[in-house]
């Protein structure tokens, strides 16, 4: 069967919940999905609210964009899910370069754990009160080693990536592309300077 593409009426009523309680910048549907947009600063409130009010009993996955070249840079995706209608509610809210800090919801949605654990490694952005902190607002990686110093899903990240050497733990060095993937960088220039290959890898 396939999918409506209308929100169904209980998450119409969650959000309008939410909006009633909290501040809520804007909301935005899409193909039969809603996603609500929050301040960081009230979603500790707003994430418990979902689970302990509204019901929304499984963290589905937490992701985050670079937005690079704009200001707030990051933002934080969380997927919700009530499991028992399977209504489904996205949030987002914006984060800065300059205080590319989250709160952690793992004691509300123990999945959290690693998905938080995920963002930090991959985007750099800190979750300061995670319960798995190995130094000042920095989790235990999950992908890459501990002391890796860079975070690879930023868009300033080069595609080929960039050497690193931590003696008796590990190295990288810049892979060869081989041929591809015809990947691009967000510039104003052309097809031929966007593609990676065309550049010496930074």
């Amino acid at each position: 069967m396939a999918k409506s593409l209308e929100v169904p009426a209980a998450t119409r009523n969650a959000a309008a919940d939410l909006a009633a309680k909290f501040k809520v910048v804007t909301q935005t549907e899409f193909r039969g999905e809603l996603t609500v947009y929050v301040t960081r600063e009230q979603f500790r409130d707003i994430a418990r609210h979902c689970k302990d009010v509204l019901g929304f009993d499984y963290l589905i996955d937490i992701s985050s964009v670079d937005h690079f070249g704009t200001d707030p840079r990051y933002e934080m995706v969380y997927e919700l899910q009530r499991l028992a209608t399977s209504e489904h509610l996205r949030l987002k809210y914006s984060v800065s370069e300059e205080d590319a800090t989250a709160p952690s919801v793992v004691d509300l949605w123990a999945t959290a754990d690693w998905h938080e654990r995920e963002v930090f490694d991959m985007m750099g952005i800190q979750f300061p009160n995670h319960p798995d902190v190995r130094e000042v607002g920095h989790v235990r990686r999950i992908l890459m080693w501990d002391g890796y110093p860079f975070y690879p899903l930023q868009k300033d990240f080069p595609l080929a990536g960039r050497p690193s050497d931590m003696p008796d733990v590990a190295f990288s060095d810049r892979a060869p592309l081989a041929g591809g993937p015809f990947v691009t960088s967000p510039t104003t220039g052309d097809t031929e300077e966007r593609e990676p290959r065309s550049r010496e890898m930074a």
